[in-house]
């Protein structure tokens, strides 16, 4: 029983001391997640089941932060320069993950919560469709497991590609935000590209997730859904106030720099609690038919969307 008590003991302190590291900027975004990984894998999350309502509420707070690194013509630019690429992207991703779902047999919830996931902003999506559609449990954390891991793959492989074709800052953070999924693998990857990417990636892939509202409102009339809610994401609120203050306020940009490290310490964390969260029991239980209907989804934005960058921006 003691022994047992000190291996949980054990592995809590290694948790909060890998954490600790994650906050200082010796460790990058994607081995942040891999460090959490590991830690999953070969240790276990000694606190999975508390750690969940907290990864949204940091990652939410560390993009508001970001947005102290903002200015208003800056942002505006961004959001201008990725609109219709934005828009082209979430209505060819959803209709051609219809009729892959159909041609793969799937059942339509779960091929709906992948086609919206990749649309638009990865899990954030599958939790505000998820109530409108009522897929059962595995459903939905089957779209979440696949999303998940596709975007710590994507974390990995956009800066090497970036760097390999030669994207500028400005084209490369526009990809992060159309090509991959969830906010927090966008912003990881653009951060480790450089700061210009990451302000143009953050601003668009917010603007991206503000089509959460539209196609939650279509998706009532697809699935003749009575009584449901649209969930908003708000705090997209807060980051556009963080950039009003630090345009018009001199004495809130005195402070942006300090803000934006803390954010960026905070995201890193936010990186490492998702990682802790992907065991090797969870990938398992990924099939094969929605795992090819994901990477068809997620190939064909991540190569749509690069070809339009280089012919267009």
């Amino acid at each position: 029983m003691k022994s047992l008590l000190f291996h949980e003991t054990s592995k809590k302190i290694i948790f909060i001391l890998l954490a600790v590291v994650c906050l200082t900027p010796i460790v990058s975004s994607p081995v942040a997640l891999l460090l959490g990984f590991v830690l999953a894998v070969f240790l276990g999350n000694p606190f999975e089941k508390s750690l969940h309502q907290y990864i949204h509420l940091l990652l939410q707070i560390s993009i508001v932060g970001l947005g102290f690194g903002l200015k208003l013509d800056e942002a505006l630019e961004a959001g201008k320069s990725g609109f219709i690429l934005t828009v082209m992207s979430i209505f060819t991703v959803m209709i051609l993950g219809y009729f892959a779902g159909k041609f793969l047999k799937l059942e339509r919830p779960l091929s709906y919560l992948i086609s919206a996931g990749t649309a638009i902003c990865g899990g954030s999506a599958i939790a505000a469709i998820s109530p409108i559609i009522k897929p059962n449990t595995k459903q939905i954390s089957l779209a979440l497991a696949i999303v998940f891991t596709l975007n710590s793959v994507a974390l990995f492989i956009y800066p090497p590609i970036g760097h390999l074709l030669h994207l500028t800052q400005e084209q490369f953070g526009l990809w992060c935000a159309i090509g991959i999924h969830d906010t927090s693998s966008v912003v990881g990857a653009a951060g480790k590209y450089g700061n210009e990417a990451l302000k143009i990636a953050t601003t668009v892939k917010l603007a991206r997730a503000l089509w959460i509202i539209p196609v939650s409102v279509i998706t009532m009339f697809i699935f003749k859904s009575k009584g449901s809610k649209v969930k908003i994401p708000w705090f997209i609120g807060y980051f556009i106030v963080a950039i009003l203050l630090n345009t018009y306020f001199p004495f809130v940009g005195e402070l942006s720099s300090s803000i934006t490290v803390l954010a960026k310490s905070g995201l890193n964390l936010t990186l490492f609690f998702i990682g802790s969260t992907l065991s090797l029991q969870t990938l398992r239980t990924i099939g094969f038919k929605p795992l090819a209907l994901s990477v068809f989804l997620w190939i064909f934005i991540s190569t749509g969307s690069l070809l339009y960058i280089l012919n267009f921006n």
